[in-house]
């Protein structure tokens, strides 16, 4: 039998949830979901077969960018609960065999918090160094062309003299990780969370935080693709410094000191394999890194395939992949990648299911929620209120649907919520409840299919040969046949006991069976 530690890490073939916590279930009547909420319904979590939950930032914040502003890296957001309701949902959690990632944002703070309060209160002010801040260009102006990420410029002038960096909103000024004190800072932030039951973070534009320190001009972009161009610049001294990764080996080393070893979950926004490869180092940094490139890739075989095989390849020995389909800044893949299509939702969810390494769920993913069309009046995302940027992301940020109620079960009747809910029916988490061959169900077999095959591990995987429009591949002992076409297609020669299918029941006679269109199954692999 093997030693406890040398058992693969939980996260390796796990099935992650990311919850918007805001938009979950509102406990107290104030339209704003909560903690108690989270806990009201964890028992949905556990049996939808999830392994763990990663909740949008609950630390205190003046809530300019939703949380992603924080004011108190040690605390909890007054409207979202305390730090006891925390405590007690991590153990909840705990009991029915979930963990628990909390949001941490290292990049930057919000402008209210006591750092930067003092930072801006001289230029001699003992945290003036935690924060970027330059002198105005030889010919005044800005320090050089960054923008933030709603194009304007990146630097806000201050009455002390001094321009200071803010790659997001000017409310979320960023930190000087060339300052020792912020990684000192850091490190207890991350012991005070362990020590308390927390599994690990998601990290928050985990391909930033150094900046160059010369402050250099960014290149114009080669392309308009979003993980290489940013308003027509290439972000080359803003992101992706080498030294980053000097703060995930030191972390990793933080993290790796606990039992069981707390995860780093990196949001990874970079276009190509090998520099995603780069933030997992010699498995010493991140254990699990984002794949923007699937998950913005268009919901098409070829291209899929292509970004699996191309990770897999670049990734050290032994890394763990991380695939995913939405979250609370792209929208969601039934709307993105599906049109809303059911047969293309339940293929999107097989297929992330049946990858390799570990998958995120968007809270709503498993019912086939889509993006909502939020009118701009009743609109919260600041980006979006800025009218520069043309991403709205409160459409996919909107409450989950629990029942055919008023505000689908997310508040009390006559409650009106934060964001509005789809103005046209929708499906929900009770009625799909209520019919086992829902998307819901479909969902839950696949977790459990997941469990009982993929989990415990990282599975070997092989692409199989595929005609034109399908994707085919074996995942450990599994066969995943996917055909992303509208007409009917053959399975795979090495599919042998069909465990799952998307829908539709299968015929007795597998060998004259064809799948059809926008249809996926699981099968176990033939012995010939």
């Amino acid at each position: 039998m093997s030693s406890p530690e040398a058992r693969p890490p939980w996260w390796h073939g796990a099935a992650l949830y990311q919850l918007y916590v805001r938009s979950w279930r509102d406990t107290n009547a104030d339209g704003y979901g909560d903690l108690r909420g989270i806990i009201e319904r964890l028992d949905h979590l556990s049996w939808l077969g999830v392994d763990g939950v990663w909740l949008s930032p609950t630390m205190p914040s003046p809530d300019q960018d939703w949380g992603y502003d924080v004011s108190d890296y040690t605390g909890v957001h007054l409207e979202l609960g305390t730090l006891a309701d925390l405590d007690e949902l991590i153990a909840e959690a705990g009991r029915r065999g979930l963990r628990v990632l909390l949001d941490l944002v290292p990049n930057h703070t919000s402008s209210a918090h006591p750092w930067f309060i003092d930072a801006a209160a001289s230029r001699d002010a003992a945290h003036r160094d935690y924060y970027v801040w330059a002198d105005p260009a030889p010919g005044g102006g800005p320090p050089n062309n960054w923008l933030d990420f709603t194009g304007q410029p990146a630097w806000q002038w201050h009455e002390s003299g001094q321009y200071y960096l803010h790659n997001f909103l000017a409310g979320q000024p960023d930190l000087n990780w060339w300052q020792p004190a912020v990684h000192a800072e850091f490190r207890d932030i991350l012991a005070f969370w362990f020590s308390r039951g927390v599994a690990g973070f998601r990290i928050d534009v985990a391909n930033g935080l150094y900046k160059d320190a010369e402050l250099r001009d960014n290149p114009p972009a080669a392309s308009d693709n979003p993980l290489e161009s940013h308003f027509g610049l290439r972000p080359v001294y803003n992101t992706n410094r080498p030294q980053t990764h000097g703060i995930y080996r030191d972390w990793r080393t933080i993290a790796d000191s606990y039992a069981p070893a707390r995860l780093l979950l990196g949001e990874t926004w970079v276009a190509e394999p090998e520099r995603l490869a780069s933030y997992y180092g010699d498995n010493d940094e991140l254990q699990l890194g984002f794949n923007f490139p699937f998950a913005l890739s268009d919901f098409d075989a070829p291209r899929l395939a292509k970004i699996v095989e191309q990770t897999l390849t670049a990734l050290p020995p032994g890394a763990c992949p991380v695939w995913m389909g939405s979250n609370h800044d792209i929208g969601r893949f039934p709307s993105r990648w599906c049109d809303g299509d059911e047969r293309k939702i339940r293929l999107a969810l097989l297929v992330l299911a049946t990858l390799p390494g570990t998958t995120v769920l968007y809270y709503g993913d498993e019912i086939g929620m889509e993006d909502v069309d939020v009118p701009a009046a009743l609109r919260r995302d600041n980006a979006t209120l800025a009218g520069v940027s043309a991403v709205n992301r409160d459409r996919a940020r909107t409450p989950m649907p629990w029942d055919a109620g008023p505000v689908g079960g997310f508040a009390a009747p006559g409650v009106t919520p934060w964001l509005p809910t789809a103005d046209h029916p929708v499906s929900n988490v009770a009625d799909q409840r209520a019919d086992a061959d829902s998307t819901l169900w479909l969902c839950r077999r696949l977790l459990a299919l997941r469990r009982t095959e993929l989990s415990g591990g990282i599975a070997s995987f092989e692409q199989l040969p595929a005609a034109e429009g399908q994707w085919a591949y074996r995942v450990g002992s599994l066969i995943v046949a996917a055909n992303f076409s509208g007409q009917a297609a053959a399975i795979p020669r090495a599919a042998g006991e069909v465990l799952l299918t998307t829908y539709g029941a299968w015929p007795d006679r597998p060998t004259a069976a064809m799948l059809g269109p926008w249809q996926g199954l699981v099968a176990q692999l033939a012995i010939r």
